[in-house]
C-alpha cells in the first residue's frame, strides 16, 4: 500500500518554507524584539500601559498563530510542537511525515497506512495547545507519522429537535459555539480557553467551572464519538465505530488521550439559549479554604483566584440569567487578547532581570500594579463589544463563557500576536493544573498559607500571571475523568530561557507541587503539568483496567500509544527515572542528589520547609571570603 498522499492533492505534507517558522523550530525560540531590561520606573510603567492598551485598543488584529507542524522541503522529515513552541523536556518530536485530511474517509486511508505498515501514528489538532508531548508519535525520533486535524473542520450539524450538535474533530470549539448559537442553543460547559478543537478538548478532560448539573467538563455532555480505529486486513486495515450512550466504551472515548484511534464525529447534548451574569467580588483571604465548597453550591459558573501574597480572593459570582435580562456583555479575558509584541516582550525582560537579581519585591510592586489593572478592567469582562461599565455583566452564554479573541486574526501584521506566541520574546511559563478531591482543598490551601507565612515575597511569582484559579467539576462516568466533584487548581509561573538556569523561590515552587500531588493526593490535567505531577497519576484512576482494556480492543497493536502515553498510563510511577545533572530543575525528576539541581550556582536539594517529604532545590547563600 502506498501512502494516500501520492497523487492526491488533498493528501498532501505540510510545507511551511516561512524561514521565520523554520528558525522557530530549529532554535525553539526566536526573538525578534530583544529590549534591554527595564529599570525601576519600567517596572512601574509597564503595567499601567497594558492596562491603557486593554482599554482602549482591545486587542486589534494580530500576528496569526503559526501551525504546529513544520516540514522540510524534502518532505522527509517533520517537527511537531506544541502553541508554546517547545515541550516540557525541550527536546523536539520529529516525525516522517504529515497527513493533513480534509474527510473520514481520507482519515481511513491514513490510518490504514499506518496499520498496513506497522507505523506508530498520533493526532495533533491546528491548535496544538497540549503542554506535555501527547501529540508525539512513539519516541519521536522520526519512524512514526501524524494526522491532522487542521483541515477536517466543516460539518456542525445543530439539530434542536434533539437539542444535539455534531461536528467534525477538527471543529474549533469557538465555531461549535456560533453555530449552537445561531440555532438558539448553547453548550453548558466550555474551557476557558476556545483556542481548541472539539476532539482535541474532550480527549484531554478539558474543563470550565461547575458542580451544578453534568458539570463544568464538555465530556460529561457528550452522546457519541466517532473514530477511525485500526482492523483486519479483510476489512482494509481500518474501520468507523461509532460508540454511544449505553455502551460502555464510550466511558473510555470520552477522555481518550488519543490512544483509541482517531476521533471523527462527537455528538453533546446542548440547552436552549441562556445568559449568564457575572459579578467581580475581591474580599481577604481569611476564611478562603472555608469558603471554597460554599461558594461552588451557591454559584452555578463561580470560580475563584487567590493571590496568596497581597492577601486578597476575586470571587467571580457567575449566575444563569433570563435570556430577557437587559445586556449584551462579552468575556473578553485580558490574558488571552491579542497584546502588542513590544509589551510582551518588555513584560518577559522585565521578569529575566528581576530573576537574575533575584529580586522578590520587585516581583510583588508589579503584581499589585498588574492585579489591580486587571481587577480595574474587570479581568476583560465588557458590557458591550468595547468597555466595562460596571457590574454586573449580563450577556449570552455563547459571549460569556470562553475566550481567545488572540486566535482571531483578521489580518497578518507584526503587531500584536497571543502573549505566549513562541515566535516573540514573549511570556514564557510552566502551568500547573492539579486537581482536589473536594475534601483535600482545605489543608491544601492551609499548607500553603504556612509556606506564604514564612516568606510572603515568594509567592509573587505566580501574581504576575492569574494567581491560584480554583475551577470545579463534577464527578465523570469517563474512565480517565475525575472520579469524584473536584476542585481545579491553576497556576502559571516563569520558566527559564535555559534548562539549566534555576528560578527565583525554585525551592517554593517544587515544594507546592509536591504538596499538590504527592501529599494531598491531587491529579494532573492530563494537558497541562510538568513531568513530575504525572508520578503515580495513573494509581489515582479507579478504573484505568477499563480503559487499559478499551485500549487494547481498539489498538491491540499499541500503534495510537506513544512512549509518553505508555509511560503515564502503563508504567510503575509514571515512568519518572530521569537521573540527570539538573532535572528537578525543569520538573523531569524529584531530586535526590544535588547534582539534580544546580550546585554551580547556589541550589542543593533540600527537604520542603511545610511538607518535609517534599524535596527541592533551595538557593543556599555562602559568603566565601
Amino acid at each position: 500500500m502506498s501512502p494516500p498522499f501520492r497523487g492526491d492533492n488533498r493528501f498532501s505534507l505540510k510545507r511551511n518554507n516561512n524561514p521565520l517558522t523554520q528558525q522557530m523550530y530549529k532554535n525553539a525560540s526566536f526573538n525578534i524584539f530583544t529590549p534591554t531590561a527595564p529599570g525601576k520606573i519600567a517596572q512601574i510603567l509597564l503595567p499601567l500601559l497594558c492596562c491603557i492598551w486593554a482599554l482602549f485598543f482591545n486587542g486589534g488584529s494580530c500576528f496569526a498563530p503559526a501551525s504546529p507542524i513544520n516540514c522540510r522541503e524534502s518532505n522527509s522529515f517533520c517537527c511537531v510542537s506544541n502553541a508554546y513552541g517547545i515541550w516540557g523536556d525541550r527536546i523536539p518530536c520529529n516525525v516522517s511525515m504529515a497527513f493533513f485530511p480534509s474527510t473520514e474517509d481520507e482519515i481511513l486511508r491514513a490510518v490504514a497506512y499506518a496499520v498496513k505498515n506497522k507505523l506508530k501514528v498520533r493526532v495533533v489538532s491546528g491548535f496544538s495547545h497540549s503542554i506535555p508531548k501527547l501529540v508525539c508519535p512513539g519516541s519521536g525520533d522520526g519512524s512514526g507519522f501524524l494526522i491532522s486535524t487542521e483541515n477536517y473542520n466543516k460539518e456542525i450539524v445543530v439539530d434542536k429537535a434533539s437539542m444535539t450538535v455534531t461536528a467534525d474533530s477538527g471543529v474549533g470549539l469557538r465555531d461549535v459555539i456560533e453555530a449552537a448559537a445561531a440555532h438558539g442553543v448553547a453548550l453548558t460547559a466550555a474551557p476557558y480557553w476556545e483556542g481548541v478543537s472539539l476532539g482535541g478538548l474532550i480527549s484531554t478532560g478539558s474543563h470550565g467551572s461547575s458542580l451544578w448539573g453534568h458539570g463544568g467538563a464538555l465530556h460529561e455532555y457528550v452522546l457519541s464519538v466517532s473514530l477511525v480505529v485500526p482492523a483486519l486486513p479483510e476489512e482494509g486495515y481500518a474501520k468507523v465505530i461509532t460508540l454511544k450512550q449505553g455502551d460502555p466504551d464510550l466511558n473510555a472515548a470520552k477522555v481518550s488521550l488519543g490512544v483509541l484511534g482517531v476521533i471523527t464525529k462527537v455528538t453533546v447534548s446542548v440547552e436552549p439559549q441562556l445568559k449568564r451574569s457575572v459579578t467581580n467580588e475581591v474580599k481577604a483571604d481569611n476564611d478562603v479554604e472555608d469558603e471554597i465548597l460554599p461558594f461552588a453550591a451557591a454559584h452555578e459558573f463561580g470560580d475563584l483566584t487567590w493571590y496568596p501574597y497581597q492577601q486578597r480572593v476575586v470571587y467571580k459570582k457567575d449566575d444563569r440569567a433570563s435570556v430577557a435580562a437587559d445586556g449584551d456583555g462579552v468575556n473578553d479575558f485580558i490574558g488571552f487578547r491579542s497584546t502588542p509584541i513590544l509589551i510582551t516582550a518588555a513584560l518577559r525582560s522585565t521578569e529575566k532581570s528581576l530573576e537574575k537579581a533575584k529580586n522578590s519585591a520587585g516581583k510583588c510592586r508589579e503584581a499589585i500594579l498588574l492585579v489591580d489593572s486587571r481587577l480595574a478592567l474587570a479581568n476583560g469582562l465588557k458590557n458591550n463589544d468595547f468597555l466595562f461599565t460596571n457590574y454586573p455583566v449580563v450577556g449570552f452564554q455563547n459571549k460569556m463563557q470562553t475566550s481567545g479573541s488572540c486566535y482571531k486574526s483578521p489580518s497578518f501584521d507584526l503587531v500584536n500576536a497571543c502573549p505566549w506566541d513562541p515566535r516573540f520574546n514573549g511570556l514564557f511559563f510552566y502551568e500547573t493544573t492539579a486537581i482536589f478531591s473536594l475534601s483535600k482543598i482545605k489543608p491544601f490551601i492551609s499548607d500553603v498559607k504556612k509556606l506564604r507565612d514564612m516568606n510572603p515575597q515568594s509567592l509573587c511569582g505566580i501574581e504576575l500571571y492569574n494567581g491560584f484559579l480554583m475551577r470545579f467539576i463534577r464527578g465523570s462516568t469517563a474512565y480517565l475523568g475525575q472520579q469524584e466533584d473536584s476542585v481545579v487548581i491553576d497556576f502559571n509561573y516563569f520558566r527559564a530561557d535555559s534548562a539549566s538556569t534555576p528560578r527565583l523561590n525554585e525551592d517554593i515552587w517544587e515544594e507546592i507541587e509536591q504538596m499538590a500531588f504527592f501529599k494531598h493526593g491531587a491529579r494532573p490535567h492530563w494537558a497541562k503539568n510538568r513531568r513530575i505531577a504525572f508520578n503515580g497519576a495513573a494509581d489515582k484512576y479507579p478504573q484505568l483496567g477499563m480503559f487499559l482494556q478499551a485500549m487494547r480492543k481498539y489498538d491491540p497493536d499499541g500503534l495510537f500509544s506513544s512512549d509518553w502515553t505508555d509511560q503515564i498510563l502503563q508504567e510503575e510511577n509514571g515512568g519518572e527515572n530521569n537521573d540527570m545533572d539538573g532535572c528537578a530543575l525543569e520538573g523531569l525528576c524529584v531530586c535526590r542528589e544535588d547534582r539534580h539541581c544546580a550546585p554551580a550556582d547556589g541550589y542543593f536539594c533540600r527537604p520542603g520547609r511545610v511538607y518535609v517529604d517534599a524535596r527541592v532545590c533551595r538557593f543556599i547563600y555562602f559568603n566565601i571570603k
